[in-house]
């Protein structure tokens, strides 16, 4: 057989056939009948019939990729945890406008193509997808020496969904008086790793650290959580937040501000819950400064809920978690949002 010349110049056709092959079961999985178009397809079909019974479909988008996460799995060795660590950030990006997600497409690219290295990347993204009900559509699986460094990789994911128009979530209804109310998150997620890789610099990833119950990695590692699932629960009852935060890059001091209308501050109260020992830790270990952490990290909550005062008792049962850890508040001429002590 003759030589393939492609392959001696970096990139192997068989082993994307391969990686195909490995996934299609798991990404079919996530396919229900309005996926029109099977793995392999040029482009996905999604079949839009159910948005026409909706009164006023708005159609919601978001791409994100898991950063400098991946350089933590390579190392361990460990990739499906980043499969569902870009399908629940790019959920919860939407998330927070009220959209439920409908489909997800991600792009994986490397130096040199692993098939059971981008199956089990592919095959957590198929997971996530499947636990927020939303289709693993498509994507794209590259192959690119030269642009890549050898050993390393990328991971990026778009999701679609859709939302009422006139349930549309802006943060424009948030009035003082409103609570705020946070869920945990399950780590660091997917944001401040080449913050916390440069800390633990040198450091034996698969050894407890100080503090931590289990390995260092293991703990980086843990996934981003997906709260589709506790919206859903406010939802069905009834319960509409004025307001959503995820909290991503630019932590607890950035992200809020992105919704925060002219006129209300959001107070968060610091001693209102504890914050993981993972974050202590880097603190710690890397001399950062509250202020930096709180700007850099989500500090142990992933999701800030805000609704009304007589809503937040029912709201915090039907959550099952969570904290009371701030209200909004009239702002005057202060900043938007105010961490106290």
């Amino acid at each position: 057989m003759t030589e393939s010349k492609y392959a001696a110049a970096g990139v192997d056709i068989d082993a994307g056939d391969a990686v195909v092959s490995r996934i299609k079961a798991a990404v079919s999985a996530t396919h229900g009948p309005e996926v029109l178009a099977g793995v392999g397809a040029f482009g996905g079909l999604f079949d839009g019939a159910a948005l026409a019974r909706m009164g006023g479909p708005v159609l919601v988008a978001s791409t994100d990729g898991v950063g400098t996460k991946t350089k933590i799995a390579t190392a361990l060795e460990r990739y499906d945890t980043i499969g569902q660590d870009i399908v629940n950030h790019c959920v919860d990006d939407i998330l927070v406008q009220g959209a439920r997600p409908l489909f997800f497409l991600d792009y994986f690219a490397t130096s040199k193509l692993e098939p059971a290295v981008a199956a089990e990347v592919i095959g957590g993204a198929a997971r996530a997808c499947a636990e927020a009900g939303c289709a693993l559509l498509g994507g794209e699986t590259a192959e690119m020496p030269g642009v890549y460094v050898e050993g390393e990789m990328d991971l990026v994911g778009t999701v679609v969904g859709v939302v009422e128009r006139e349930r549309i979530i802006t943060g424009e209804d948030m009035r003082e008086g409103h609570v705020v109310i946070g869920l945990p998150s399950s780590g660091l997620h997917t944001n401040g790793f080449s913050l916390a890789r440069k800390v633990f610099e040198g450091w034996d990833l698969t050894a407890p650290a100080p503090g931590l119950s289990r390995p260092l990695g293991e703990a980086l590692l843990e996934p981003h959580r997906c709260y589709a699932p506790h919206m859903r629960r406010l939802q069905e009852d009834g319960l509409w937040p004025s307001g959503l935060v995820h909290v991503t890059g630019g932590g607890l001091v950035d992200n809020p501000v992105r919704v925060i209308p002219e006129g209300v501050a959001m107070r968060i109260r610091r001693s209102a819950w504890k914050v993981p020992p993972l974050f202590d830790l880097i603190q710690r270990e890397g001399a950062v400064s509250d202020e930096e952490m709180c700007r850099v990290f989500n500090m142990g909550l992933g999701l800030l809920v805000v609704l009304p005062e007589e809503d937040a008792p029912r709201a915090m049962q039907l959550l099952g978690e969570g904290a009371q850890v701030g209200t909004m508040e009239a702002r005057g001429d202060g900043p938007a949002v105010v961490l106290e002590a």
